[in-house]
């Protein structure tokens, strides 16, 4: 019984949106899968982790008969992948197997029955909901992903915040050794929301999106956040948690300030950061009159020292950070110029775009 038959990449591209999410070797069998179902003119390809499910669509000449199927979703993308990228594919099912066929290429796959894949149940109550372009969000999700926790056990930095107040978007994203935030003036009014994203949805978000102007509108009711553009519809569940007070992190008043060129910041810091340890990334900034000096060290007693020309004339002070979240915050802002404001050796150090008061990145001091 026939599937599709379509060109390669007409069935890998759709394939590939939806598998980012499969585990590889899941305690569910059958979460490692992809569920394909054609009914009437469409099929669809889903997936999902129990947490998030992702479902788009495929184009192709498509069976006579309506039916449903999943497949091992890493394997099937394997196979394609290793076809000519010109190549004719059929796709059909015969006696639950599923058939693949390229040219004289042929495999046979393993089925599990489509009725016990499990769906993600949509909430009923009313959305609120918000459209934006694809690329601004993408832009706004990079400006301050790098900045949640990975397995914290404070389960709420394991995401980022989304919040909708006074007409604008604001994102955040903390750690809890540093904190990263962004807004955006909307176009229109919108509810108020308030969300907490999950690490891997933000992750398959900026995956997806697209850079071009293309919607996406994204729609927040009870536990759960949909998000659709193009062919694909993602669907979360949100986490359920208080994100700490991000506007009593941001220092409204510092004592210095030096305005210092991105990418030669970024390249004196890679630098230095050779010689530090996995264990202790710490690199020492002392800023005086006319100079800025990065110095490293690590148990060896090995050494790495850079120095650049800047523009500042305060009080001498000499500060440590993580090496890794300053990099992080240069790799992911654009703009010739970061704006750094200090205040003492002990104070979080504040890190701006010249000119823009919509990004702001706060990292803790540490001792070096």
């Amino acid at each position: 019984m026939l599937l599709i038959q379509c060109k390669r990449d007409d069935l890998l591209e759709p394939l590939q949106s939806v598998s980012g999410i499969v585990e590889k070797h899941h305690t569910l069998a059958i979460l490692s899968n992809v569920l394909m179902t054609k009914s009437g003119e469409d099929l669809t390809l889903l997936s999902t982790d129990i947490e998030i499910q992702i479902k788009t669509r495929a184009k192709g000449r498509l069976g006579d008969e309506d039916v449903a199927v999943t497949t091992g979703a890493r394997k099937l993308q394997d196979i394609l992948r290793a076809l000519p990228e010109d190549a004719d594919v059929s796709v059909s099912i015969d006696e639950k197997k599923l058939t693949v066929k390229a040219g004289k290429s042929r495999f046979s796959l393993q089925t599990l029955p489509p009725e016990d894949y499990p769906r993600m149940a949509v909430t009923d109550s009313s959305p609120v909901s918000l459209e934006l372009a694809q690329g601004q969000l993408k832009r706004l999700l990079g400006l301050v992903q790098y900045a949640m926790a990975q397995q914290d056990i404070r389960y709420y930095l394991n995401g980022l915040l989304l919040v909708v107040a006074e007409n604008e978007l604001r994102l955040v994203a903390t750690d809890g050794h540093r904190l990263a935030y962004c807004r955006q003036q909307l176009s229109e009014g919108v509810a108020p929301m308030e969300a907490i994203l999950p690490r891997k949805t933000v992750q398959e978000l900026t995956r997806l999106l697209g850079d071009a102007d293309d919607p996406v509108v994204m729609s927040l009711a009870g536990n759960q956040v949909m998000f659709r553009f193009g062919a694909i519809e993602l669907i979360s569940k949100l986490i359920d948690g208080k994100f700490p007070d991000y506007e009593r992190v941001i220092p409204e008043k510092t004592t210095k300030q030096v305005r210092l060129g991105r990418i030669a910041l970024l390249r004196s810091l890679q630098r230095a950061a050779i010689v530090t340890s996995e264990k202790f990334r710490g690199v020492r900034l002392v800023l005086t009159a006319g100079n800025l000096r990065i110095a490293s060290t690590n148990t060896e007693h090995e050494e790495a020292q850079e120095e650049i020309d800047v523009e500042y004339a305060g009080e001498p002070i000499d500060i440590g950070f993580n090496v890794g979240y300053l990099l992080d915050v240069l790799n992911n802002v654009s703009g010739e110029e970061v704006e750094c404001h200090l205040s003492d050796a002990n104070s979080s150090a504040l890190f701006t775009l010249p000119g823009n008061q919509n990004f702001k990145y706060v990292v803790m001091p540490m001792r070096v």
